[in-house]
């Protein structure tokens, strides 16, 4: 195995920017620190002055639609785009098709990101109203998966789990992470019959006018009640709304709560105002909303009472995202760019460089227990992704990797650009050139 010496590099990292070398050796960080020399010839050197070293992004929500939507995308070519944007590891959604509701569906796909997935992976177990007993097969520790999905808002096929009695029992028994996706379908019903007795067309901005504030407000404020009552560990999935951001907690560490919310980076960069210059191609669930909204969730992610950065990239082709309204699916693709967008918003000085480290990998590993990852420490997984601040890049059609071929960002240009993605100490993308020898591997949990 080829092993490494990244030279004069500006690591970001646990709250600090320190100029080190780092040595990787065997798939793993051998050493670091202010001098080190190659000890054998099997070690490239990467001369990295003015650039910057992150720990991979690790991207807790994404939906690479593998079995059964492969026209939209496949693990392969997903997990492609991913490291060419710095995303290291991901944790998958269960609504492909077949659902992933069983034991053996779940490892299915296990195996196929075996075989394909240049990233790291993991796979949540899904869930519905009536697999309550398969879905608690995963407090087996030897299933090592990163946690449970529950919609409690409508998805693809048999996910929705509105059932009482079946959220109770799930929350009740779980021993590992739930991670819902928070909208009141109730709500949604209403604010969608008295829209359609206005008769002018549906168009894009209705949909946070029906996916409004208080139907994820409800949804969260029940999960959470649950949790507590039984004492789970929650992670909600993309919080959308100013007023869902009192529901969560800055007044401890990361470690010790027991609920734990995401943003997601298309809620972090548009607004409302946007989907009359793009229409559909911003529809997703929850919807983007009011600016005030975007303003709320910085100050939540800054103040940490929103722990960690995702993309919920969620592909689908250009013909299903054309109109009209109850028709257009739901969803943006997102996992190539979303380090390149934080770093945007660090030049706008929004947020820090030593924040996107923790908000992207720092806290994602502490939220869900992950081995040996989401640090650049001596003895972690070499995981690690090069930024070089003098290089810009605009996103185009011929650059953007996803299988569905476009980007709510085309146009967009980056004030930075990623050079070198290491995973498991092997650089599987360097200046635009993929090394497809190697496979990512299964991520493990400490819990």
């Amino acid at each position: 195995m080829q092993n490494y010496l990244i030279k004069n590099i500006q690591v970001v990292n646990e709250g600090l920017i320190t100029v080190k070398d780092v040595l990787i050796k065997k798939g793993r960080i051998e050493k670091i620190a202010a001098v080190i020399k190659a000890d054998d010839s099997n070690c490239t050197e990467i001369n990295a002055e003015g650039q910057y070293l992150f720990p991979g992004c690790i991207d807790d929500q994404v939906h690479f639609r593998e079995p059964g939507l492969t026209h939209k995308a496949t693990i392969y070519s997903e997990a492609k785009a991913a490291v060419a944007g710095g995303v290291t590891s991901f944790m998958e959604m269960p609504n492909t098709i077949p659902n992933a509701l069983t034991q053996e569906l779940l490892e299915d796909k296990y195996a196929i990101a075996s075989h394909t997935s240049l990233a790291n992976y993991s796979f949540f177990m899904g869930t519905g109203n009536d697999n309550a007993e398969e879905v608690l097969k995963t407090n087996d520790r030897k299933k090592n998966i990163c946690g449970i999905k529950i919609f409690m808002g409508a998805s693809t096929g048999n996910m929705l789990v509105d059932n009482p009695n079946t959220l109770d029992r799930i929350f009740r028994e779980s021993e590992v992470l739930i991670a819902t996706h928070c909208e009141d379908e109730r709500i949604i019903r209403q604010n969608l019959e008295k829209r359609k007795a206005n008769p002018a067309p549906l168009t894009a901005a209705d949909h946070p006018i029906i996916r409004d504030e208080e139907a994820c407000y409800a949804s969260s404020l029940l999960a959470i009640q649950i949790a507590k009552k039984y004492g789970t560990r929650l992670h909600i999935l993309h919080i959308t709304t100013e007023k869902e951001l009192q529901l969560f907690t800055n007044m401890m560490p990361l470690k010790q709560k027991r609920i734990t919310a995401e943003v997601c980076v298309h809620h972090l960069h548009f607004t409302s105002d946007d989907y009359e210059r793009l229409g559909y191609k911003i529809k997703c669930n929850p919807a983007i909303k009011a600016p005030h909204n975007r303003e709320g969730l910085w100050q939540g992610l800054l103040d940490d009472r929103l722990d960690v950065i995702a993309t919920d990239h969620a592909p689908h082709t250009l013909e299903e995202k054309n109109g009209p309204y109850e028709k257009a699916h739901a969803g943006l693709p997102l996992v190539q760019h979303p380090l390149l967008l934080m770093l945007y918003y660090q030049q706008q000085g929004r947020i820090s460089l030593e924040k996107i480290a923790e908000k992207m990998s720092h806290a994602v590993a502490d939220c869900f227990n992950i081995k040996d990852r989401g640090y650049i420490r001596e003895g972690y997984y070499a995981d690690l992704v090069i930024v070089d601040p003098r290089q810009k890049v605009k996103v185009t059609k011929e650059n953007i990797l996803y299988k569905c071929g476009w980007s709510p960002l085309e146009g967009f240009t980056f004030p930075a650009m990623i050079t070198h993605t290491f995973v498991n100490g092997r650089l599987v993308y360097g200046n635009g050139v993929f090394n497809e020898s190697e496979k990512g591997m299964r991520m493990a949990f400490e819990r």
